[in-house]
């Protein structure tokens, strides 16, 4: 399989891009390279190797669910601006 020139300028037509002839070779020659290293991947002997999504193998990276101390509404609003009724108070955005 390869890229032809008009290959390029159908997708170029599609995504509405304006290529100079010099675009349009470079595209070309850059797809096929593409294209020629997939095949070259499919020489490889795969037989046995299990299909994976990842290069490493990984675990759940995700913490027990564990109700933990937190912040007080005191400290909390330390450090704010301004509160008002247990609300941090901001500039109004919308009149």
């Amino acid at each position: 399989m390869s890229i032809e020139t008009k290959d390029v300028e159908h997708v170029a037509k599609l995504a509405r891009l304006n290529l100079t002839d010099e675009e349009r070779d470079m595209f070309t020659e850059q797809l096929n390279a593409i294209l020629q290293y997939a095949e070259k991947l499919n020489e490889l002997d795969t037989e046995g190797v299990e299909p994976t999504t990842h290069v490493l193998r990984l675990s759940n990276v995700m913490r027990d669910d564990v109700v933990q101390d937190s912040l007080t509404q005191e400290q909390v609003f330390r450090n704010a601006p301004e509160e008002e009724d247990g609300q941090f108070k901001v500039p109004a955005v919308l009149e």
